[in-house]
């Protein structure tokens, strides 16, 4: 997302607004399409990692990322350690946004900035205690938005594996950094039956879906439709 897009998900009144949606773990440009055409603002897409579901080739990423449509945001995860190394996979996939899911030394954030201006740079937190706070805050003015996610990491709750963390510190999380001036997107267990409470909870600027939304690994039309009829009447 361009760094000069992202705001606060409250307006001037401090009404809260209606999040954007990014679906993850995109597979093909179909996959894309049907996300989009359901209300998707923004689509991840899952390169080589660990522990990762819906990890796809660089080749397959490319070619996704030629067809999407111009407006639609688009999110490549990476966890390479070095801003020369981010920005070679970023050429190879040149998305409107790098999620950073690693942490990354600060002065290699600073390089990365310098090198990619115009792509917008979100870190993932993982909620654990209050050291995720004081991550976020100490992170918050180097990248343009922070997403929250699961802080469990033993291999089948990896983050992506759709469990649910605290809300209560996600928005404490939330407000201190909105008070830097950046945006924060919530992952984890966010289906049509919980996000209202999420939404009502945290307030995030944005929320990323992946598992809820799909059947056997394949995304659900009739899920993703079930999830965004219910975002209009909160």
């Amino acid at each position: 997302m361009n760094p000069n897009t992202m705001t606060d998900a409250s307006d001037a009144a401090g009404t809260v607004l209606r999040p954007v949606v990014k679906v993850c773990a995109i597979s093909s440009a179909e996959e894309g399409r049907v996300a989009v055409a359901a209300g998707a603002q923004a689509l991840g897409l899952v390169p080589a990692m660990p522990g990762r579901p819906g990890v796809i080739s660089e080749g397959l990423i490319a070619e996704i990322l030629d067809r999407v449509r111009k407006s639609t945001q688009t999110f490549l995860l990476t966890r390479q350690q070095t801003a020369a190394d981010i920005t070679r996979q970023h050429r190879r996939c040149p998305s409107t946004t790098l999620q950073l899911v690693d942490r990354l030394p600060f002065k290699e954030l600073e390089q990365l900035r310098l090198t990619l201006p115009r792509v917008a740079l979100v870190q993932v937190v993982r909620v654990v205690d209050d050291a995720s706070l004081d991550e976020a805050v100490a992170v918050a003015p180097l990248v343009d938005a922070i997403l929250l996610d699961l802080g469990n990491l033993k291999p089948a709750l990896r983050p992506g594996a759709g469990r649910s963390h605290d809300w209560t510190l996600s928005r404490r999380i939330r407000d201190a950094v909105a008070a830097l001036g950046k945006p924060v997107y919530l992952s984890g267990g966010l289906s049509a039956g919980t996000v209202a409470a999420a939404i009502a909870a945290v307030q995030p600027f944005g929320l990323d879906l992946g598992g809820s939304v799909r059947t056997a690994g394949r995304l659900d039309a009739v899920k993703l439709a079930a999830f965004f009829a219910v975002l209009p009447a909160i």
